[in-house]
């Protein structure tokens, strides 16, 4: 028996798209203070 097909939705009014988004509230971010950053020098030509 083959699975359904998944529904694909795809947006179209995007400013109401947007103004959904920031009714929604805020996105916070945690880090962990134990957690190490290791940084590269990236040089530029």
């Amino acid at each position: 028996m083959p699975k359904p097909a998944t529904s694909r939705y795809r947006t179209t009014n995007w400013s109401d798209y947007d103004a959904s988004l920031r009714r929604r509230g805020s996105l916070s971010v945690w880090f962990d203070p134990k957690m190490t950053w290791q940084v590269t020098s990236q040089v530029v030509v």
